[in-house]
């Protein structure tokens, strides 16, 4: 007795040892999930947007547990009646017998456990589905009805799909449950098979033929929204119903709907009677129905009918895609208006455009970032924007467009030793100020010319709050305030400290007492935030700051901008998001992939676009304050019905757009990725008339980038700037496009076919007022007898110039390259002028593209100048009759600062270098290279240095000849200009 109690000991203790391990290993994964809710509550809070978060726990929690019991409840039922209403003295075989032997033990575990496991992944899929049924829940009406079934079209918006979810849901409960019945019933005799006889007890069988006809009444109702869905399905030729599908498919929905319910009622009747022929021959018959009423009568009707004659029986339908697709688009407003290009040059020709002239932009904020870094990034650990971002401020009353960055901190770039948890946490905190530079304007050599710059920050942009603390290259996280001193500035003279900062704002949650240091601490998998000295009572936790990252969580329903924007309004630096309500359920309205639109030259490629919309409005615009991280979502469009969903769903979310400051307003523009998607559509629908559409003679596409070739070349980007398009009655802050025809292979052209701008200018000068021309289109098309060349030919012809050619070879010699900017299309003169910036430059880890030429191009007239003002008096005969932004530079070579040369004749063309000089030197530098080539060959170091220095001496003399570089200025030489030669 005694060794049995003793062997019994170690059990127990073993066994307690477990569940005392199991229930602290289920406690530390709870307090870790209780961390990462509770802190996310925090961050909301401060915010004050703790109600989006909390109605997303709540509406997932419901619809986890409606998905839940709605799977295992009915599964659960299932099995339950099959086991309980089992024939209890049915005669088994041998093989069930062993089978029921081995899942008897484990039954009601089974029974329980199934259920729970088929539960808990219904639940999981449901608990993602919570803006599906809340959408339902407040979605309202559109105001118009489509033109098949005259339902509004908040029905397919809001409506469709719940119902389709809840139906599909519902199939698949009811299979389940079917198949969880039946093996149950096979299991425990209600099923046995003997030879090609098969038996089923009389409660099996009502259990069967109850659940199958439940099954086929559910598929029918399937059925029949199957056929609203036909106006939103997209087709081979447009996205809706067609003829086909209008006479066709949508019948043949609504019979096999109703021979679906027909064939339930004879399951039912089976469940009475029990005989089982009459379901068997209904479903077969269904099955067949569905074949050929399903699939063969649409499918004959669309090559009988259709197909031979879908010129003139698709056209109604056509219609009502083009009139759906504008519409959901917002571009139904937009026309065509006929623009007669001249392709001749005349003097003063751009004096009626004199304020567009002034206003062209030649500095290419894609191009000068590494001039604001090494010009304005003062120290490693501060960084710019691969691309900056073009805006517009006032200054000295003229509105002028401005190429802006933030000047954001990047801790990545310390020192190897100073990548600490302190210095990366408690001391690089946040950037300093913005640096912007006139769009128009370059210095004499090449550099941009700052408007607001340094540290710290002066210049025409006023006085406002510089620091940086919530910016797209912010650390993860930062503990600021209380006791801690954060670096601010480094100092700016010689032995001058650094400049110390503690933040003052409300940025982020407070770690005020030891419990959220914990927290913290476990989100962050870090102990030095419990042991860090300078974490006091007042300390915040900054993070999640990226300004697009902060509104995606406090908006999760909109989908944002690629490009958020720094603007200086009321004296802080705050962001602007342009965000979007998009759908992919507005009937007849064509399909497009959002991702796949937006590409283009500063957009990347998605690897798996899988964001198809059809319908699309820019209904908010939201701000976030770079110094406390504030977010404020203002309802741009009160209208969108899909907004005011959300705004029922989230009542305290959105602010009116009334409260948006006049400063505000004038900063804020047409968002560029609705750009790229309405460009997109009207490439195709600018058509109205659907025999032309279907014809498929006058559709459009936009240009690849024209700097870049080769296959998978990019989309040229849309540009901002400030210009007077035809039509207009002043200049305007304008986002524009061009189109060429669509067309592929050898029967490509080209040339221009549209120009599309759209008044990106909000600002009237008063709070909460819109300026009624924001948003507007303007659609230039080139009629068909006027040939002009698209982006893409222009640099082609740019390259081929015997004259640009030369001076872009010399331009590229030794250690420097040639940057070719934006190929900006201004619709000007008359006609269209094509304006490039063209950057050179130096080798080295410090070097920067600096402005040297700009290129440009009317007609058949190219000039290649050192300023816009110049190339466009050449272009214009001697007199463009307006000035440039750079016409008071006098250019000088960027690195000794001497005026740079022309080098040509006051009697001659300025385009046109001295030949005979130039062609001298080209040929005694080609010769020279042979020469330096042999003695290579040949070993002879001492000639191949003296034609290695002949080499120099014709490139300096090539370069003095178009005034590239000054002829007493010594020009580097390797073995790549060898090769460029």
């Amino acid at each position: 007795m005694t060794s049995t109690s003793s062997s019994q000991r170690p059990a127990r203790s073993r066994a307690a040892l477990a569940v005392t391990v199991g229930a602290l290993a289920a406690l530390v994964v709870l307090f870790l999930i209780f961390a990462g809710l509770y802190t996310d509550y925090l961050w909301f809070d401060q915010l004050g947007f703790a109600n989006v978060l909390t109605t997303q726990w709540l509406a997932s929690a419901a619809m986890f547990a409606v998905g839940f019991l709605g799977m295992a409840v009915p599964l659960w039922v299932s099995i339950d009646i099959a086991y309980r209403w089992r024939p209890v003295y049915a005669k088994l075989n041998a093989q069930l017998d062993r089978y029921q032997q081995v899942v008897e033990p484990l039954r009601r575990a089974a029974s329980l456990g199934v259920p729970i496991v088929f539960g808990f992944f219904a639940g999981v899929s449901s608990a993602n589905q919570w803006p599906t049924v809340l959408l339902w829940i407040n979605g309202g009406s559109f105001g118009e009805v489509d033109p098949q079934f005259g339902l509004d079209i908040g029905f397919y918006v809001f409506s469709l799909p719940f119902l389709r979810g809840l139906v599909a849901f519902a199939s698949a409960v009811v299979l389940i449950s079917l198949v969880a019945a039946v093996a149950t019933s096979y299991l425990y005799g209600a099923i046995r098979v003997a030879g090609r006889e098969v038996r089923i007890s009389r409660t099996a069988r009502i259990q069967f033929a109850a659940t199958a006809a439940l099954y086929l009444l559910i598929q029918g109702v399937s059925l029949w929204l199957d056929q609203y869905s036909t106006l939103t399905r997209q087709g081979d030729l447009i996205t809706g119903a067609t003829y086909a599908d209008v006479n066709g498919t949508i019948p043949a929905q609504q019979i096999l709907a109703g021979a679906a319910i027909v064939v339930a009622i004879l399951f039912v009747i089976t469940a009475i009677i029990g005989r089982w022929r009459l379901p068997i021959v209904g479903l077969a018959g269904l099955i067949v129905a569905s074949l050929l009423i399903g699939q063969g009568y649409p499918a004959l009707i669309q090559t009988l009918q259709a197909t031979p004659n879908a010129n003139r029986v698709e056209l109604d339908y056509i219609q009502r895609n083009i009139d759906a697709t504008r519409d959901a688009y917002g571009v139904a407003d937009v026309a065509e208006e006929s623009y007669a290009v001249t392709t001749e040059p005349e003097p003063g020709a751009l004096s009626a455009d004199s304020e567009t002239t002034a206003s062209i932009r030649i500095i290419d904020p894609a191009q000068v970032t590494n001039a604001f870094g090494q010009l304005q990034q003062f120290r490693q650990y501060y960084g710019f924007p691969q691309y900056l971002d073009v805006d517009r401020y006032e200054i000295d009353g003229q509105v002028q467009d401005t190429v802006i960055g933030v000047r954001d901190i990047e801790t990545d770039n310390l020192g190897a030793n100073a990548q600490t948890w302190v210095n990366q946490t408690l001391v690089y905190t946040h950037g300093y100020g913005v640096v912007a530079a006139y769009g128009n304007q370059r210095s004499a050599s090449g550099q941009p010319v700052f408007l607001e710059s340094g540290i710290p920050a002066s210049g025409a942009l006023g006085e406002y709050e510089p620091r940086v603390y919530f910016g797209e290259t912010s650390p993860d996280y930062s503990i600021v305030g209380g006791d801690n001193l954060e670096f601010d500035y480094p100092g700016t003279e010689d032995g001058e400290e650094d400049a110390t900062y503690t933040y003052t704002g409300d940025g982020g949650p407070a770690i005020d007492n030891i419990f959220k240091r914990v927290l913290y601490a476990i989100k962050y998998q870090s102990t030095d935030l419990l042991v860090a000295e300078g974490i006091t009572e007042e300390s915040q936790i900054l993070y999640d700051r990226d300004p697009a990252e902060r509104v995606q969580k406090v908006a999760p329903y909109l989908t944002l901008d690629s490009d958020a924007y720094p603007a200086i309004v009321d004296g802080r630096i705050q962001w602007v998001i342009d965000a979007y309500t998009v759908s992919d359920n507005y009937p007849y309205s064509h399909i497009e992939s959002l991702s796949e639109r937006i590409t283009d030259t500063y957009t990347p490629a998605p690897t798996l676009p899988l964001d198809d919309i059809n319908y699309i409005r820019n209904s908010v615009k939201a701000t976030v304050d770079a110094y406390s991280g504030e977010v404020t979502l203002y309802a741009w469009d009160a209208e969108d019905p899909v907004l005011e969903a959300w705004q029922s769903i989230f009542p305290t979310s959105l602010t009116d757009m009334d409260e948006m400051s006049a400063e505000l307003l004038d900063h804020v523009r047409y968002p560029a990725d609705l750009f790229k998607v309405q460009r997109a559509v009207l490439g195709t629908y600018h058509v109205t008339n659907p025999s032309t559409f279907y014809s498929e003679n006058d559709a459009w596409i936009t240009p690849t980038e024209p700097t870049q070739s080769g296959e998978g070349t990019p989309l040229q980007p849309p540009y901002y700037l400030s210009m007077q398009v035809p039509g207009a009655e002043t200049p305007a802050f304008t986002l524009y496009s061009t189109f060429i025809p669509r067309a592929t292979g050898d029967n490509t052209r080209n040339v221009l076919t549209g120009y599309l701008s759209v008044n990106a200018d909000a600002g009237t000068g008063s709070a909460g007022e819109i300026s009624e021309n924001y948003g507007k289109f303007s659609l230039l098309t080139i009629p068909g007898d006027d040939t002009v060349p698209a982006p893409a030919q222009v640099q082609n012809n740019f390259n081929a110039d015997p004259t640009v050619s030369r001076e872009l070879n010399i331009l590229s010699q030794g250690d420097t390259r040639v940057i070719r900017g934006n190929l900006l299309t201004l619709p000007v003169g008359g006609g269209l002028l094509y304006v490039q910036p063209v950057y050179v430059q130096s080798s080295g880890q410090s070097a920067y593209p600096v402005l040297q030429r700009v290129l440009v191009s009317f007609g058949d007239e190219i000039a290649f100048e050192t300023t816009l003002d110049a190339a466009l008096d050449v272009i214009f005969g001697g007199d463009s009759g307006a000035d440039a932004g750079d016409g008071d530079v006098t250019p000088t070579d960027p690195e000794t600062g001497e005026p740079v040369d022309p080098g040509t004749d006051p009697g001659t063309d300025p385009a046109t270098p001295e030949v005979d000089t130039l062609e001298q030197a080209l040929a005694d530098a080609q010769a020279a290279i042979t020469e330096r080539d042999a003695a290579m060959a040949d070993g002879d170091w001492t000639a191949y240095g003296v034609a290695d220095a002949a080499l120099q001496d014709a490139i300096e003399r090539a370069l003095a000849a178009t005034g590239g570089l000054p002829a007493d200025e010594p020009a580097a030489t390797d073995e790549d200009a060898a090769a460029g030669e």
